[in-house]
């Protein structure tokens, strides 16, 4: 989310909603993680009039990747995001790509976070950050929250989901300043080999399967014939901020994973969120994936793929191998995961359960990656 680490954050509110929980760990007024003498120093010097009130923080719960805190500047509240604690693997976790991104997107029609500051000095809180101003809405991420929506709202909401998937494939890249984000040829590719190699630095236990299905993708890569669209690279439910009434989509977070490639990838992922997770009982209060999907009541994965068609250019063709690439890169993410709670490097509750997803994940992935 570029990383192996779904950043999944929240339990019912975003670094933008209105609901936050209150840090367990806080050193001298400070969340973990972040030094608000160190922060309101540098501010002073680069974003001054950002130093002129009182610092305080809070860090928002649930984040499984990233580390997101509501920051209250005097009467101003803003987000900062930074890279999680200890095991980070190379590559992973790009603040500099999460800011590039949204502030290109910024004044097109894709809704974004206005981006304020970029840090890459790891000397201030110890890793590279950024803020951004906060944005009103809230992130819908388990069945607590969804099951008291209206059946119409559960669909609208989901169908504006896709609307703006289809807004963000449709925009040119080098019309804001993207043309050089990425390389579109062999992306499909390089996803296997990329996350290929984050298995392996995150492997610490027999995951049976995982490298049949690893080889299974490597050996079957398509020719990516719609490459070249910006893609988000972690786009589901839980990385929007939305309101219900009316149902809009207030911003798309997450952006880390951000690149140019081919859309077909974020679809496929999205279905591995929707029509696997989503019908699974392993996700039921799992901290990844809650089960939002047709059995939550929402609309299927099909009806999903046909909304984004009808307002897309994209040749969504066949998705298998997608759905296949998808499971792959979610199971090693979960496992990612999974070792950072065995190394006691993770912040909220629920990360004992998310290693039990790798085996369905995988076991989905290679039965997608079998279809013809």
């Amino acid at each position: 989310m570029t990383d192996p680490a779904v950043d999944a954050l929240r339990p019912g509110s975003s670094p933008a909603a209105s609901d936050t929980a209150p840090t367990a760990a806080v050193r001298n007024g400070s969340p973990r993680g972040l030094d608000l003498d160190r922060l309101a120093g540098y501010l002073a010097t680069h974003r001054p009039e950002l130093a002129e009130a009182p610092l305080s923080a809070t860090l928002i719960a649930g984040g499984k990747s990233n580390l997101t805190y509501l920051l209250r500047v005097g009467e101003r509240e803003l987000v900062l995001r930074r890279p999680p604690l200890g095991h980070v693997l190379a590559t992973a976790h790009d603040m500099a790509r999460e800011f590039r991104v949204i502030s290109a997107l910024a004044p097109t029609d894709v809704p974004v976070p206005a981006a304020l500051l970029h840090c890459a000095d790891t000397d201030v809180l110890g890793a590279p950050f950024y803020l951004m101003e906060r944005v009103r809405g809230e992130v819908f991420r388990s069945r607590a929250q969804t099951d008291p929506l209206r059946p119409e709202q559960r669909r609208d909401l989901a169908l504006a989901m896709m609307d703006t998937l289809a807004v963000l494939h449709t925009v040119d890249p080098a019309t804001v300043g993207l043309a050089d984000f990425g390389r579109p040829e062999g992306y499909l590719g390089r996803q296997v080999r990329r996350w290929a190699g984050q298995l392996d630095r995150s492997r610490s236990r027999p995951l049976p399967g995982i490298d049949e299905l690893r080889d299974l993708l490597g050996g079957t890569v398509p020719e990516g014939a719609n490459a070249g669209r910006i893609v988000h690279g972690d786009y589901r439910l839980d990385n929007l901020l939305a309101t219900v009434d009316p149902v809009s989509v207030c911003a798309v977070l997450d952006w880390e994973m951000a690149t140019l490639g081919d859309p077909l990838a974020d679809l496929g992922l999205l279905l591995t969120y929707w029509d696997v997770l989503g019908d699974s009982d392993l996700a039921a209060g799992n901290p990844v994936a809650d089960g939002l999907g047709p059995r939550a009541g929402f609309p299927t994965g099909a009806e999903l793929i046909e909304r984004y068609a009808g307002r897309s250019d994209v040749d969504v063709g066949p998705l298998h191998w997608h759905v296949a690439l998808g499971c792959f890169k979610l199971a090693v993410i979960c496992e990612g995961i999974h070792y950072r709670h065995t190394l006691g490097q993770t912040l909220g509750p629920g990360f004992d359960r998310i290693g039990d997803m790798v085996t369905p994940l995988v076991a989905h992935g290679l039965r997608a990656a079998r279809e013809r």
